[in-house]
This record gives structure tokens, C-alpha cells and sequence, in this order.
């Protein structure tokens, strides 16, 4: 059976994943695989520092997702505030599905879920989408990026 993705320059940031074939809505793409590690060990080991590139899955409140390995293809997929997947599942077992139909050549993308904090800043967005507020914020906090730039001006 052919791969529903393949890697490619993202339009997004540097690699991601594109349609090889259309997809319909509700189809599970890719498992988002990893290690599982506590939250001690993710807040203390300096592989995670958010000056990198990390793929950290945030599981519950006491687990975290390490995805940063080769095998795990799923990382490559890149945040947008008009996402065409979501992630679903529980535990170690995580796929990345699609929320609409998406196109061959399409990259596909997912909302990182970022919560609004005082570092918001620190992670800006790239996805270009009309609905864009320039940061990795989960869509619910994203109407806080605009009160909050407009009490700083």
C-alpha cells in the first residue's frame, strides 16, 4: 500500500509532510510515535530547551512524548492556525487524521495546542493562513494574542 505523505520542503518551516494521494476527511494518516519520559525529565534535560527544535507530545500531567527520532515521520508535520489534521488517541497511541478532505500535493498540518502564557512570544507562527496571529497558540487562546498585543502598544 502506497504512503497517504511523503517529505518535502514545507511551505510552513523547513521539512514536512504532503499529501502523496487525496485523503478523505476522517482517514488516519500517520501515528505520532516516541518515547515516554516524565515531565521531570523533559523539564530538565536540556534536549528540550524551546531555543531548539523539539518534539516533545505533552501525554498528561505527569508524561510527555519524546518524538525527536528518526522513525517517528510524524514530526515533520508542521503547526497551522488552519490545520487539515488533528491529532487523536490516548497514550502511545496517537495518529494524526485528517478534519477535511486534503488534496495530493497538499502539506498537511495540525494545531499544536500551545497554551497562552507569558512566552507566547517566543513561539511565532509561519503558517501564513488568513486566520494566522503570528504564534503557536491553540485556536481557543488565539482571540488573547490580540487583546494582549493591543494592551502592549
Amino acid at each position: 500500500m502506497m504512503a497517504l505523505y511523503k517529505i518535502k520542503k514545507s511551505n510552513i518551516d523547513n521539512k514536512g509532510l504532503v499529501a502523496s494521494k487525496d485523503i478523505k476527511k476522517g482517514t488516519k494518516i500517520i501515528a505520532y510515535k516516541g518515547k515516554l519520559i516524565s515531565k521531570k525529565e523533559s523539564e530538565k534535560n536540556p534536549k528540550f530547551d524551546n531555543s531548539k527544535r523539539i518534539y516533545l507530545f505533552e501525554i498528561n500531567k505527569r508524561y510527555d512524548l519524546d518524538g525527536d527520532f528518526n522513525f517517528n515521520t510524524a514530526r515533520l508535520i508542521n503547526h497551522s492556525c488552519n490545520p487539515n489534521c488533528e491529532v487523536v488517541g490516548k497514550g502511545l497511541k496517537l495518529w494524526i487524521e485528517s478534519i477535511k478532505d486534503i488534496k495530493k500535493g497538499e502539506e498537511l498540518s495540525y494545531d499544536y495546542g500551545f497554551s497562552f502564557d507569558e512566552d507566547f512570544r517566543d513561539y511565532p507562527c509561519k503558517c501564513n493562513s488568513k486566520n494566522c496571529c503570528g504564534y503557536i497558540v491553540k485556536q481557543a487562546s488565539r482571540w488573547r494574542i490580540k487583546k494582549s498585543l493591543r494592551v502592549n502598544r
